[in-house]
């Protein structure tokens, strides 16, 4: 069986499930789809950039009723194509899956195209329930903030 840091309130909660026989991982990640816990166990693109650079742009957005939050960062070459993307997200496992999506789309495509990203695809391309969704919205206002960000840098460098 995997080894697995879990704080005590979490191990006590599965502690009759080990006893019986059940795997930590499964009791874990029962409720959630197989595309969640890939991006969840090896999240894409995990990082920062400085936030300084003026090719960067940087979206934190968080939900206060379940306490996600969720930093988004973009860098853009001259022609405006995000030639990379960075996350950290403090979450759950669909948030950060959510963003961990979210950055893999956004790379190579144009401020534009990005912009275009709505909760709906990426909500569907995780097979988020409706409970999740939020996690989406959270991903979709991230990529906004950063490319919002990033234009009013722009914008300020040109004066």
């Amino acid at each position: 069986m995997a080894a697995y840091n879990l704080s005590n309130k979490v191990y006590t909660k599965i502690r009759p499930l080990i006893s019986a026989g059940m795997d930590v991982r499964y009791a874990l990640t029962r409720n959630y789809h197989e595309k969640v816990i890939d991006h969840y166990e090896n999240p894409r693109n995990v990082g920062s950039f400085d936030k300084s650079d003026t090719n960067v742009g940087t979206g934190l957005v968080g939900a206060p009723a379940c306490g996600d939050v969720m930093k988004l960062q973009i860098k853009v070459d001259e022609n405006g194509k995000i030639t990379d993307a960075r996350f950290k997200t403090f979450g759950c496992g669909s948030a950060i899956a959510s963003s961990s999506l979210a950055t893999e789309w956004i790379k190579g495509k144009s401020v534009n195209e990005a912009h275009s990203i709505k909760n709906q695809d990426i909500a569907k391309e995780l097979c988020l329930p409706p409970v999740k969704l939020h996690c989406s919205m959270l991903a979709e206002d991230a990529i906004k903030a950063a490319i919002n960000d990033y234009n009013t840098k722009k914008d300020k460098n040109k004066n």
